[in-house]
């Protein structure tokens, strides 16, 4: 769709911590999300992670946006907001066209269920409807090489055999707007030449690619602009390799900081 879009009017994202003491907070938020660390209220006692903060701008058919930034800069909560997954605490976020997130390569997989009765209801929960999982079935059959194993339940599936399972489903969609965080894993050597492909394939057929990941060599591959993210600010949006530059530049200098700072045992002389 040539009039797709996605645009961010100063989105905001809080995630309160609640049932958290003076003593537990830290440990309350370890592992959950980085940010900016807020304490609100008449005595300060509530806990606040704004994890995005006035985030306002706009992408557009062909575009394909790469988000970087070290854990806890708020790459995965972004993309969870275009998903309509949170909402935003303040701003608005306006889309133009069929979203597909993915997020996990098959969302809603049972294990007790079979191959194909999986491949519908996990497609559905992608965005697909019946009849566009049941026209896909004939390629994701051939590309997947599971056989008469579709009409058995996952859980006597392998692990590379379940790997190939989703793949084929998460491929399969035409999606609008492609939400993927980090990618998807590909299997064994042989199956991951032709997973490239299929991925390549389908992320050609979208007409928007927002891409979160740690690589920028995969971004550098993968898209046409970058966006670099510290404490759920945007520091530079462009060109990828600018992007790419700056987040470099900016690692490096957190690193030269870190090796300065004084032990500890230091500090507390």
């Amino acid at each position: 769709m040539q009039d797709t879009f996605i645009e961010l009017q100063n989105v905001t994202v809080d995630f309160p911590i609640y049932g958290s003491s003076n003593r537990s907070w830290r440990s309350t938020l370890l592992g959950r999300t980085g940010g900016l660390i807020r304490r609100e209220g008449a005595r300060q006692q509530r806990i606040v992670v704004r994890a995005l903060e006035s985030l306002s701008f706009r992408i557009e058919h062909g575009d394909r946006l790469g988000l970087l930034g070290h854990n806890g800069a708020g790459k995965s909560t972004l993309l969870r907001v275009l998903a309509g997954v949170y909402e935003p605490t303040a701003g608005n976020v306006v889309t133009k066209g069929r979203l597909s997130p993915l997020f996990t390569a098959a969302p809603g997989l049972d294990l007790d269920d079979t191959g194909y009765e999986n491949w519908r209801s996990c497609g559905m929960y992608l965005g697909m409807t019946r009849e566009e999982i049941r026209q896909k079935i004939p390629e994701m059959e051939e590309f997947c090489e599971l056989g008469e194993y579709l009409s058995l339940p996952v859980r006597t599936y392998s692990a590379g055999m379940m790997t190939r399972l989703c793949f084929a489903l998460a491929t399969a969609i035409d999606p609008d707007i492609l939400l993927l965080d980090e990618g998807i894993a590909t299997g064994d050597a042989r199956f991951a030449a032709r997973a490239e492909r299929r991925m390549q394939a389908m992320i050609d057929r979208s007409s928007i690619l927002v891409l979160a990941s740690h690589s920028d060599a995969m971004i550098a591959s993968m898209c046409n602009k970058a966006a670099l993210l510290e404490k759920g600010r945007v520091i530079l949006m462009g060109p990828v390799k600018d992007v790419t530059a700056l987040y470099h530049e900016r690692a490096a200098m957190q690193r030269e900081a870190a090796a300065a700072a004084p032990a500890p045992s230091e500090a507390a002389d």
